[in-house]
């Protein structure tokens, strides 16, 4: 083993408290050696071990009826969708690789995802993301820094997805203040898989060999799950070797490889290189098999000459994956890869001792408990802050702002505007499945193979959260869950991705807490399990933590082609309904945010039961062919709904919202939740107003759709107009126009 000295300098570097070393001593019953102080420094880390949230985390709701592999177990949760068919789907971060080099930090975000969906036996079929980014408004050295942020991800996402062969279908971006300097990159993946071909990540057989195939290992990545455990500070430039740089091409050989070596029943186990690379993998796959695993670092294929043991274990170079090969099968492992033209070699065994045994030729270098690693980790429970609930906005101190100026303010706000700019970077056609482009409420993809029809959401808004994250949480779930609605599917499951602060700050440990708290709740409200997910703790720059950003994914499923639905009008004549109703919940919105520069009150209140009311009403009338279109009502209020509504097929709507009490600003820009623009043919509008009275949910038709060039709004006296060529030009134009086309 490595003779260095082990001092507490390198300790501390190592992000191991004196408390952490001391239960290494207590491990291993002697000094570690230099390469199993960095084993126990990436596997400890909050990005491997979830130390600081694996308690929080055991309250989602894990199982149900269709759950084929829990939350946890493997790389990917697993999903019965009938006929012997699953999917495998998860969402995973990339956040600190991507401050420090954005347009790599994305792309293997994306790799690495991808990556953990062909692990479980899976063929990806489609890609999303949530992106989160400061202001990109001005000419400040600031926003400079965050349009080149934000240009390098989405270039850095569209170049793995188009060169790899997957459309990417949908996502959510969104612009903060809270995200200049820790922008936030979330990558979700969904694959599709028989049954029978689920993979499991467990070295399983003593006695069978261990083989490592893909791309050599190189000093790329090295360390890099540490580098995600700690805050970005100024100095976080000097980190740029932590961050991977990606192959699409080799990762395309990989997939096809493993896909096909998983059809032969040749693999006893298989897991991918992901964050800790071979550390992670090989004490993993043991743990998980109840075995051991001893490897020689000489034999690894490697891409520079003179690298250390320490360095081939801590490197994440991308596009690697662990293969734990039944013995005798050798040969049709090594005709598989050879012929996808892979590096690979036979690196190691599975053993019956529970050890990590890492060899550099005759001297072992690291030799550990494998479920040490792994699996017993020290856990804390950190102490969270009190929380007081934000009081009600009181709507006299905010000045009431005329909606014909308001509105184009708002559709113009680059966390409202098309996000066109972004996806036509997208290969979102590959694979001819996408049958809802992206900018809808939910991306609908049809699985030829499987003959399924999947809809799915990303969603999260991030002011409620930093307001009250227990109701900012348990909004995201719902909104996603309308949004899948909207679209005429019904929900299968979730995975999330916890995007907060450092979690030894007290109010940021609550944040956490609360929003784990309002996603179980959500989920269980909605009978959804969570098959899995991220953890991304410590987004801080040196101007603060990122606002609490909880991102849900959520996956539902359609029964009939014809009951697919998108949010825009159909055709002049057609009559609008709102279901649901208006309030005055000002708090929270981008009203306040985008016109008074506010972000305060009380966020918008939450009621499951009239939600979910709401959503099988509509999927009722949906499913009876009664809808034209139907559009979710979020930021921005109902004045954007019913222009976004407009805006794809050229037509506008005549809107009377009756009168009323509320101030006109109040009343079309507040963004009280539960609420559905939905259009209907003039010739099924008293069997709709049936089937909704019949359910008993609240709505109202406010209008018609137009093929006139204004949009009109009334409410009560007041009568608010504009055209609606001149709001699509604001609404397309002004994400290009701040990139500069």
């Amino acid at each position: 083993m490595s003779n260095r000295a082990i001092t507490p300098e390198l300790i501390a570097k190592h992000g191991l408290s004196p408390e952490e070393y001391d239960k290494v001593l207590s491990i291993l019953g002697r000094e570690p050696s230099f390469e199993e102080l960095g084993v126990f420094s990436v596997m400890w880390s909050e990005h491997c071990s979830y130390k600081n949230s694996r308690p929080e985390l055991r309250k989602f709701p894990t199982t149900g009826p269709s759950v084929l592999v829990k939350a946890g177990e493997e790389n990917a949760g697993v999903i019965d969708i009938g006929d012997g068919w699953a999917v495998a789907f998860k969402i995973e971060s990339h956040n600190h690789p991507s401050a420090v080099e954005p347009f790599q930090g994305a792309a293997t975000g994306v790799g690495g995802i991808i990556r953990d969906i062909f692990t479980m036996g899976a063929r990806p079929v489609f890609l999303m993301d949530s992106l989160r980014f400061g202001p990109i408004e001005g000419d400040g050295e600031q926003a400079k820094t965050n349009r080149r942020l934000f240009a390098g991800v989405v270039a850095g996402i569209a170049h793995y997805g188009n060169c790899i062969g997957l459309p990417t279908i949908a996502g959510e971006v969104y612009f903060d203040e809270s995200y200049s300097g820790n922008p936030l990159v979330n990558a979700f993946c969904l694959g599709i898989l028989r049954h029978e071909q689920i993979a499991r990540g467990a070295a399983e057989g003593v006695g069978n060999p261990v083989f490592y195939v893909g791309a050599e290992t190189g000093r790329d990545g090295l360390a890099g799950a540490a580098f995600a455990s700690r805050e970005l500070t100024e100095e976080s430039k000097a980190d740029r070797p932590a961050v991977q740089v990606g192959d699409p091409f080799r990762e395309k050989l990989l997939l096809e490889a493993c896909l096909e070596l998983l059809a032969t029943d040749c693999v006893a186990g298989i897991q991918d290189m992901g964050a800790a690379g071979l550390t992670c993998s090989t004490c993993e796959t043991a743990s998980r098999g109840g075995t051991g695993v001893e490897i020689d670092v000489q034999l690894v294929p490697q891409r520079a000459k003179g690298q250390t043991p320490y360095e081939v274990l801590l490197s994440e170079s991308q596009e690697r994956m662990l293969v734990i090969v039944k013995k005798g099968q050798e040969a049709t492992v090594k005709q598989i890869f050879e012929k996808w033209n892979l590096p690979y070699a036979e690196i190691g065994k599975v053993t019956d001792d529970g050890m990590m045994r890492v060899r550099n030729g005759n001297e072992i270098v690291v030799n550990v408990p494998a479920r040490a690693l792994a699996d017993d980790c020290p856990l804390y429970s950190r102490e969270a802050a009190s929380f007081t609930p934000p009081a009600q906005l009181d709507l006299a101190t905010v000045p009431q702002i005329d909606p014909e100026t308001a509105l184009p303010k708002l559709l113009s706000h680059p966390s409202i505007a098309s996000k066109r700019w972004v996806w036509r970077q997208y290969d979102h056609m590959v694979r001819t499945g996408t049958a809802v482009l992206p900018g809808s409420d939910a991306a609908v993809f049809i699985v030829r193979e499987a003959n399924k029809i999947l809809a799915a959401a990303t969603d999260c808004n991030a002011i409620y959260c930093k307001l009250d994250p227990g109701v900012g949480a348990r909004i995201a779930v719902a909104e996603c869950a309308r949004n899948l609605a909207c679209s005429g599917a019904v929900p299968i499951g979730v995975t999330d991705n916890l995007n907060f602060g450092n979690p030894h700050k007290p109010e940021n440990f609550y944040q956490l807490r609360a929003a784990v708290e309002g996603i179980s709740e959500g989920c269980r409200a909605f009978g959804v399990p969570v098959t899995g997910g991220n953890v991304s703790l410590y987004n801080e720059s040196p101007a603060g933590a990122i606002d609490p950003t909880p991102t849900i994914s959520m996956v539902g499923t359609i029964a009939d082609a014809a009951h697919i639905t998108t949010q825009y009008f159909k055709q002049a004549g057609d009559q609008i309904f709102l279901i649901g109703e208006t309030g005055s919940e000002l708090g929270g919105s981008h009203y306040l945010l985008a016109l008074h520069g506010r972000k305060e009150g009380a966020p918008p209140t939450m009621d499951f039961a009239q939600e979910k009311a709401i959503h099988a009403a509509l999927l009722s009338v949906i499913r009876k062919g009664l809808v034209q279109s139907a559009h979710d009502c979020s930021e921005g209020g109902l004045a954007v709904t019913i222009a976004e509504s407009c805006f794809f097929n050229s037509l506008a709507a005549s809107i009377d919202l009756g009168s009323t009490n509320q101030r006109p600003d109040v009343l079309l820009f507040n963004e009280t939740q539960g609420r559905i623009v939905i259009s209907v043919k003039s010739s099924n509008v008293s069997t709709l107003e049936a089937e909704l009275s019949k359910s008993g949910v609240p709505f109202r038709k406010m209008g018609e759709v137009t093929a006139k060039a204004d949009l009109l709004i009334k409410t009560g006296a007041n009568a608010y107009r504009w055209r609606i060529a001149d709001l699509n030009e604001i609404f397309e134009g002004a994400i290009p126009s701040l990139m500069g086309g």
